[in-house]
C-alpha cells in the first residue's frame, strides 16, 4: 500500500491530474468557441453548417458520411482554434523569454547531446574538454 501512497503522491501524478482537469474544462471554451462563434461564421458564408443529413444509399445499405464530415470540419477548426490561439503565442513567448543558453552540446564523434560540462561522452567514450 505504500507503494500506491508514493505513486499518487509524485509530482507527475499530480500534474498530470490537473491538465486532465484544465484540459476538460479547456475542451468546453474551444468547443463553444467552435459551435457558437465559428460554425455560424462559416454557414454564412458557405451557407451549410451541418451536413448531418449526407447519406449515400448502395442497394439496401445507407452510408451516413454527412456525421462523419461534421466531425471532420469541427476537428480542423478545432484544431485550427489551438494552434492559432495556444501554440504560436507559447512559441513566440518561448522564443522571446525562454531559455537562451543550451545546457548540451553535440559530441564531435558520434554527435550524441552530451552536457556542457562532460569530459567523456556517455554513448562513445570519446574524451572530451568541458565547456563551461
Amino acid at each position: 500500500m505504500s507503494g500506491f501512497k508514493k505513486f499518487l503522491l509524485r509530482g507527475n501524478v499530480i500534474e498530470l491530474a490537473v491538465a486532465v482537469v484544465i484540459g476538460a474544462a479547456f475542451t468546453s471554451i474551444v468547443n463553444s468557441f467552435v459551435k457558437d462563434l465559428l460554425t455560424p461564421a462559416i454557414a454564412a458564408i458557405a451557407g451549410k453548417p451541418d451536413f448531418g443529413s449526407l447519406a449515400l444509399q448502395i442497394g439496401d445499405a445507407t452510408i451516413s458520411y454527412g456525421n462523419f464530415l461534421n466531425a471532420l470540419v469541427s476537428f480542423l477548426i478545432v484544431a485550427t482554434v489551438v494552434y492559432f490561439f495556444l501554440v504560436k503565442p507559447y512559441e513566440l513567448l518561448m522564443a522571446r523569454f525562454g531559455p537562451t543558453s543550451k545546457e548540451t552540446r553535440d559530441c564531435p564523434e558520434c554527435l550524441t547531446e552530451v552536457p556542457k560540462a562532460a569530459s567523456r561522452c556517455s554513448a562513445c567514450t570519446a574524451q572530451l574538454t568541458p565547456v563551461s
